[in-house]
C-alpha cells in the first residue's frame, strides 16, 4: 500500500468504542474547561469547543523529532549508538560518552533546563512568555548544572535531550528541524492542521483558551512564544492529525520496521510508563499497555495512546486546582480495556 492509499484508508477506519460519558466527566470533574477526544474516525467534545479544535501538543513534539532521527538512521546518516560528539562536536559536555540513543530515551543524565525557575512553559512567566529563545540559551542553562547521573546509569525525563536532538537534525540535514518535520512527515501525511509556530504566540481558529492561576485569579495563558520549548515541545495540532501521525508511525509507513523496533525498545521510567525513543508505553489498570506520548504546556494537555488497531488522542484545557487524572484514566480504560 502506498502512502496516499494508507492515508485514505486511515480516514475510513472504524473505532469500536467511544466513551462519551467518560469524556464529559473530564470537564464535569472540574479538572478541565474543555476536552476533545478522537478514537479512530469518531470524535467528540466536552465544554465550549468543537472536535476540530487546535491545541498545543507540548511533548508529543518529541515523537516527531525522534521519527525524523530514525529516518536519518534508515538513511545511514546517523547511528543510534554513536556518541553525540561525532555529530555536534563541542556542544554537549561529556558528549563522547553520551549516545544518540541515550538522548532519545532520556538515559543521558543531562539536566533538564525546564527545571530552572522561569525556564518552563508549564509555569506562568509574565511578560517573559513572549520572549524569543535560541536553543543555545537553553543548553547554557542545562549545562550550568551537573548531570543527574552517568550516561546510561538511570532514567530522567529531560527536555534538554530533545533540544540537542533538534540540533542534531539541523547539523546532519543542513535544514531547520522544523523544515525536516514538515518535509518528511507533515506534508506526506497531509497533516494540514499541524504546525511549528516558532515565535508566533497564538493558535489558529478554532481553539479554546488555556488558563492558569496568578495570585489566586484565573488568567488566560493562551498566548505565548513557544520557542522556549523548541524541539522539545513547540508544536500545534489537532486530535485528528495526531491520530493520523501515530497510525502511520506504528504501521511502519514513516520508518523501516527495524527503525520502528528500535523506537519500541523501552526502558523502565516511572510507575505509569516506560520510555522508548520518543515513545511512551503506558500501563493501564486492566494490565493492557498502550503506546504513544503525552504532552503538557501551560493551559493545554494531550495524551495520544495506541493499541493495535485502536488509535485514541485526547486533548484538553486543564483548570488550575483541578485534577482530571481519574477521569482521564477511566476514559483510556474504557477505550483500550475489555
Amino acid at each position: 500500500m502506498n502512502l496516499t492509499a494508507f492515508v485514505a484508508s486511515a480516514v475510513l477506519a472504524v473505532s469500536p468504542v467511544f466513551p462519551a460519558a467518560e469524556l464529559q466527566q473530564i470537564v464535569d470533574s472540574g479538572g478541565a474547561s474543555t476536552a476533545v477526544l478522537r478514537v479512530g474516525d469518531r470524535a467528540g467534545a466536552a465544554g465550549p469547543i468543537t472536535p476540530d479544535a487546535y491545541f498545543r501538543i507540548g511533548s508529543v513534539t518529541k515523537t516527531f523529532v525522534a521519527t525524523v532521527i530514525l529516518q536519518l538512521v534508515d538513511e545511514k546518516r546517523v547511528r543510534l549508538d554513536d556518541p553525540i560528539e561525532r555529530y555536534l562536536p563541542g556542544v554537549v559536555p561529556d558528549g563522547e560518552r553520551i549516545t544518540v540513543r541515550q538522548l532519545l530515551d532520556h538515559t543521558s543524565g543531562i539536566y533538564d533546563y525546564a527545571h530552572d525557575p522561569g525556564w518552563s512553559t508549564n509555569r506562568w512567566r509574565g511578560d517573559d512568555r513572549f520572549r524569543h529563545y535560541e536553543p543555545e540559551q537553553l543548553l547554557e542553562v542545562a549545562f550550568s548544572h551537573p548531570p543527574y547521573f552517568e550516561p546510561g546509569a538511570g532514567w530522567h525525563y529531560s527536555n534538554t535531550n530533545y533540544i540537542v536532538a533538534g540540533l542534531l537534525i539541523e547539523r546532519v540535514t543542513g535544514r531547520s528541524y522544523g523544515e525536516e518535520i514538515v518535509r518528511r512527515i507533515v506534508r506526506p501525511l497531509r497533516l494540514v492542521h499541524t504546525s511549528l509556530p516558532g515565535d508566533r504566540p497564538g493558535l489558529p481558529e478554532p481553539h479554546a483558551p488555556g488558563y492558569t492561576s496568578v495570585d489566586g485569579k484565573l488568567v488566560d495563558a493562551t498566548w505565548m512564544n513557544p520557542s522556549l520549548d523548541w524541539a522539545a515541545g513547540e508544536m500545534i495540532s489537532t486530535t485528528a492529525d495526531i491520530n493520523r501521525f501515530f497510525e502511520a508511525l506504528f504501521a511502519a509507513r514513516l520508518t523501516s520496521k527495524a527503525a520502528l523496533a528500535e523506537m519500541r525498545r523501552y526502558v523502565p521510567a516511572t510507575d505509569l510508563f516506560d520510555y522508548g525513543l520518543g515513545l511512551q508505553r503506558f500501563r493501564l489498570p486492566c494490565g493492557t499497555t498502550a503506546e504513544g506520548h503525552s504532552g503538557e504546556i501551560l493551559g493545554y494537555t494531550t495524551y495520544s495512546t495506541h493499541t493495535g488497531a485502536t488509535h485514541a488522542t485526547l486533548s484538553y484545557n486543564p483548570l488550575p486546582g483541578g485534577d482530571p487524572s481519574s477521569a482521564v484514566i477511566a476514559l483510556f480504560t474504557a477505550i483500550h480495556c475489555d
